[in-house]
């Protein structure tokens, strides 16, 4: 499959390739050092300030009036990235561009993307779950940029990934290391987070459409 490519610095444009042709064949994609490690790392930095600052949340699950923490359910805690730092404007242009380039291929229509880091403090983890469920939400690609760096063979953490038409068929377990990056159809893949037993960071997103309604441009969330 040919792809309108354009050269940067932070990623390798063959993974880029092999990213868009998973997603078309299989619906998820996982490739170690995809992005940069000194991006990483100052993602990673940064996060590690924010949490010093007690300025990440407890995650809920649902939205609006159904939100609601289930620590059973998931254990992780997040900021939204907001643009403030170099490298969160640095990582939100390369997602810019891969939104323009799954957009070419795929056709999905993708309007914006947001994101947040996530920390999961040791013995967390999120049970399977979707992203989205199909007709019914506007987030369309999930990603996951994992920061955490040195990470060792039995840091626990791993996201799993199962099969569209059987959700209890397991078919990629992807540790989370620095650089490594996934990318998946929220409404298809069903996926968790296992209990992790060192500190676990990452920055989860989704490229989304627009969901207009009353009149407004992609209405509150």
């Amino acid at each position: 499959m040919s792809h309108t490519q354009t050269h940067h610095a932070y990623w390798d444009e063959q993974q880029l390739t092999s990213l868009i042709d998973a997603l078309v064949a299989r619906g998820w994609y996982a490739g170690e050092t995809f992005l940069d490690a000194g991006l990483c790392q100052e993602l990673h930095a940064e996060l590690t300030r924010l949490e010093a600052r007690q300025q990440l949340q407890e995650a809920a699950i649902g939205r609006g009036d159904e939100r609601t923490l289930r620590r059973d359910i998931r254990g992780d805690a997040i900021h939204w990235l907001d643009r403030e730092s170099l490298a969160q404007r640095r990582y939100l242009a390369l997602m810019a561009e891969l939104q323009q380039q799954i957009n070419i291929a795929l056709y999905l229509g993708l309007f914006e993307f947001e994101a947040h880091f996530a920390q999961y403090p040791p013995g967390a983890f999120y049970r399977k779950h979707y992203d989205s469920f199909r007709g019914r939400a506007n987030r369309i690609v999930s990603t996951v940029l994992y920061l955490n760096p040195d990470w060792p063979e039995d840091g626990g953490g791993e996201m799993a990934l199962y099969d569209e038409h059987d959700s209890e068929r397991e078919v990629a377990r992807v540790m989370p290391r620095a650089g490594t990056f996934v990318c998946f159809l929220a409404d298809r893949i069903p996926h968790e987070v296992l209990p992790t037993r060192l500190p676990r960071t990452s920055i989860a997103g989704w490229f989304r459409r627009n969901a207009s309604l009353g009149g407004l441009v992609d209405p509150a969330r």
